[in-house]
């Protein structure tokens, strides 16, 4: 596989996965978005992205934009993200979906995500769902 692939397990998939990071997990700001982040106990294959983007933002093509924006800057980045974290990135209303872009999002997520890794333990003691 490709070093810049984005396999089937970098996917948050699970409901309940979702249900821990919004739970349990640490909440990130951005001008733009928010960012639930749960370390897992299991080191696997790094960290797993899951992406929340309700109707409110917008129809379902600006939804899909902001998906494919948000997937690929943490395609892109993937190397940079070396623990075994579950991140959920959700957008604020306040979020003009016509304004997103890579440049937008390069912009934004560094420094929280930088903050992310000094922050989170290299592994957590979480049990697995």
């Amino acid at each position: 596989m490709s070093p810049l692939g984005w396999p089937r397990s970098r996917r948050l998939l699970a409901s309940a996965r979702f249900t821990a990071c919004y739970e349990q997990g640490r909440k990130f700001y951005t001008r733009h978005f928010v960012l639930f982040v749960l370390p897992r106990a299991d080191a696997g294959e790094g960290f797993r992205l899951g992406l929340t983007v309700s109707r409110k933002v917008g129809r379902a093509v600006r939804r899909n934009r902001i998906r494919r924006v948000l997937r690929e800057f943490f395609r892109l980045h993937q190397a940079e993200i070396d623990r075994p974290l579950d991140i959920v990135v959700v957008p604020k209303r306040s979020l003009d979906p016509k304004a997103v872009d890579l440049a937008l999002v390069e912009q934004e997520f560094p420094p929280v995500l930088s903050r992310v890794l000094r922050e989170a333990p290299a592994a957590a003691p979480h049990e697995r769902l």
